[in-house]
């Protein structure tokens, strides 16, 4: 009998097979390494329950244990369901909680026994569930859904009872019958196999079911790999991963979707618990491009203009906060509606790039992380971290943070607001990610610097549009043109009376200014800008309009064409990094060197000859046969009328009119590299202009 007999296969309408796929036992692997750590000359004290953290001045740990006190140069939590408590212990509150999982073990049953080889794994997906070969049985985990599944919240209020280690909580078979019969009618054997075990023991969640692994902001040497909802399946390549960053200082690949940074004081108890349950429900479900999930939200993290503009579209969640994707008006299919094609937004968010390009668009930007750095040694400080010089008095650049091997580890505007003031912004992904990075160089160099994170304090609005600059007028008594406010220049001024950080400078690349605005002050400011723009056609648009506005302008994202993985000179950043500086910044040897050797490949933009899709990124890029890239973000160009994407392509296929395909959804579609960018910027067009005009 082959292991397809046991499955319903005229149920099955498509599947992934994994050959190397398996199963291990947790406690004897647990030994296996404790002994090879021994080998190597590892101490490990069993029992030795920690029972306090003291961080010393230089940066080291006492640990507190019956065994005695020791002397630590880093700590790594790595303590399962008691993360929370450990970090409690140093003053966090880390976002994890224990949910009651439940596996059915069988007892032989015979067409099992009769298998010449191994069942593979399985995992379905509709029945939300995992089965696998259990010696001559069989073994099968459910993920119920979330109104039935059971969080053990006593223990993020009481803390987990003292002595609880093998123990498991009562089983509850009626909570996953539902999935038990699924699994019967997909592996009929089960209807007469014997149960004789219900196992029900805790697995840990973060909110968005995803670990927290890396060094934590906030105190040094602190690291985290907590939060693991499949337990001991990630156990090899999350100690290679952190033991390699700990040795080399920095990532091996990027992982930022891990780190756990990403969550702060707006992880409450009650998100925490809401945003677990719904994560569990959603184990065994696909996922769509664009996706959003809604449970615990909204968080403590609003705008300013927030309560205004909650009704008038469609929502995005980003570290927090809620920044709107896309704007409806009277007749629009709305709501959230996931799909792999163009779905609903699609129309509107056409509407709103001709509202940028044609006339006047505000956007909420709150979500941007901001820091201030200031003191003795700041710019000293910034100059060691970023590859860019550093701005004058008034003035902004972009400039990247690199790793040791030059890699783009962060990409941040900068403005020196005063001198030795600096005024930083990132991305809200990368908030606690960089701030992190900046506070650990402060401290290893020991640099006299204050650095703050105001990014909850200060909200943002972007105006932007050929008549951004009648509308901001019309508010204030400050020169706005071009020559009274120059492009990446920055300025306090008041807008309807009320202080005002403004900075020249738009994400969509048409003319636009950023306000940093006291949050008490933003919906005063917004309201005023509406009811000033009226005659000019002022109105909302979103993230998802910025992204192919941006997108069409050539402008690279971190996260998506530069990252961990990349370095700049294959993203094509090489404006921005200034080898020449005097100053030794991080990661400049390393580029030093990666120049000189040449690079494999380069960041290529492409148009493709799509239908109903558009490439979002982490697609496939084919050519004659063989993949040879990938793309890192798309978009559609309502400008153009086509597909956008940029994509990492061999250096001999980076050259314009290269074709090539792209992979999506199982379809290659052609494509073909181009000229950047598709559309020019405003100052660049303001430029050329002035010099066709010169000339004339």
């Amino acid at each position: 009998m082959s292991s397809s007999n046991l499955l319903q296969l005229f149920q099955v309408l498509a599947g992934l097979y994994t050959p190397d796929d398996g199963h291990i036992d947790p406690y004897s692997l647990t030994m296996a390494l404790a002994a090879g750590a021994r080998m190597y000359g590892a101490q490990i004290y069993n029992p030795a329950p920690v029972t306090g953290l003291n961080p010393t001045a230089d940066g080291k740990w006492d640990v507190q244990t019956p065994h005695g006190t020791i002397r630590a140069n880093r700590i790594v939590n790595a303590t399962g369901f008691w993360a929370r408590e450990v970090g409690k212990m140093i003053g966090f509150d880390h976002p994890t909680i224990p949910v009651h999982h439940q596996y059915v073990v069988t007892a032989t049953v015979p067409e099992v026994k009769e298998l010449k080889k191994e069942l593979a794994v399985i995992r379905d997906l509709e029945g939300s569930y995992y089965l696998r070969q259990e010696r001559d049985g069989l073994l099968f985990g459910p993920y119920e859904k979330m109104e039935k599944m059971k969080l053990q919240d006593s223990w993020v209020r009481d803390g987990v009872p003292p002595g609880f280690g093998k123990e498991l909580f009562e089983s509850d078979l009626d909570r996953i019958m539902e999935h038990v019969e699924m699994a019967m009618e997909m592996v009929p054997v089960l209807k007469k196999a014997d149960i004789i075990n219900i196992v029900s023991g805790p697995i840990t969640y973060t909110p968005d079911l995803l670990p927290m692994v890396g060094p934590h902001q906030g105190v040094r040497n602190y690291w985290a790999a907590i939060g693991f909802g499949y337990g001991v399946i990630h156990a090899g390549g999350i100690g290679k991963f952190l033991s390699d960053w700990i040795r080399n200082g920095e990532p091996p690949y990027d992982l930022i979707e891990c780190d756990p940074n990403r969550y702060g004081k707006w992880t409450d108890v009650p998100y925490m618990c809401a945003k677990a349950r719904e994560s569990y429900g959603y184990n065994n479900v696909v996922g769509y491009p664009k996706e959003e999930r809604f449970a615990g939200r909204p968080t403590s993290r609003t705008s300013g203009v927030y309560d205004l503009l909650k009704d008038k579209g469609s929502m995005g969640f980003h570290a927090g906060w809620e920044q709107p994707h896309w704007f409806y008006k009277p007749g629009d299919d709305i709501g959230y509606k996931p799909s792999f094609r163009r779905t609903n937004w699609f129309g509107p968010v056409g509407r709103e790039c001709k509202l940028v390009m044609e006339k006047v668009g505000v956007i909420d930007l709150t979500p941007f992380g901001k820091f201030i750095v200031k003191g003795k040694d700041s710019h000293k400080l910034l100059d060691r971290l970023f590859a860019n010089t550093m701005p004058k008095v008034g003035l902004t650049n972009i400039s990247h943070m690199l790793t040791p091997n030059g890699r783009v580890f962060a990409e941040v505007t900068i403005t020196q607001l005063a001198p030795g003031e600096f005024l930083l912004i990132t991305g809200s992904g990368s908030e606690g990610h960089d701030l992190r990075w900046i506070e650990a160089e402060a401290a290893d160099g020991g640099y006299d610097v204050d650095i703050s994170n105001v990014t909850d304090g200060i909200g943002v609005l972007g105006i932007a549009g050929p008549n951004s600059r009648k509308v901001l007028q019309k508010l204030t008594d400050e020169d706005l043109s071009d020559a009274g406010f120059k492009f990446l220049h920055c300025k306090s001024i008041k807008l309807a009376g009320i202080p005002v950080r403004a900075i020249r400078i738009s994400y969509t690349g048409e003319l636009g200014w950023e306000l940093y605005i006291d949050q008490k002050d933003m919906a005063a400011v917004y309201q005023a800008m509406m009811e000033a723009g009226k005659d000019e056609g002022i109105d909302n648009f979103g993230t998802y309009a910025m992204s192919s506005l941006r997108l069409e302008k050539g402008f690279r994202g971190w996260g998506a064409e530069m990252n961990c993985d990349t370095n700049p000179l294959e993203a094509g950043l090489d404006y921005f990094i200034k080898l020449n500086k005097p100053a030794d910044f991080i990661g400049k040897a390393a580029l030093q060197e990666i120049k000189a050797k040449g690079l494999k490949r380069k960041l290529s933009y492409i148009t493709v000859d799509t239908d109903d899709i558009d490439p979002e990124g982490n697609e496939t890029v084919w050519h004659n046969g063989k993949v040879v890239g990938n793309t890192t973000s798309g978009a559609y160009s309502y400008s153009s009328q086509q597909s956008l994407a940029f994509a990492y392509l061999p250096t001999e296929l980076c050259s314009v009119g290269q074709k090539v395909e792209v992979e999506l959804l199982g379809k290659k579609y052609p494509a073909a590299v181009i000229q950047e960018p598709l559309v020019l910027t405003e100052p660049t067009r303001t430029r050329l202009q002035k010099k066709a005009k010169g000339k004339a």
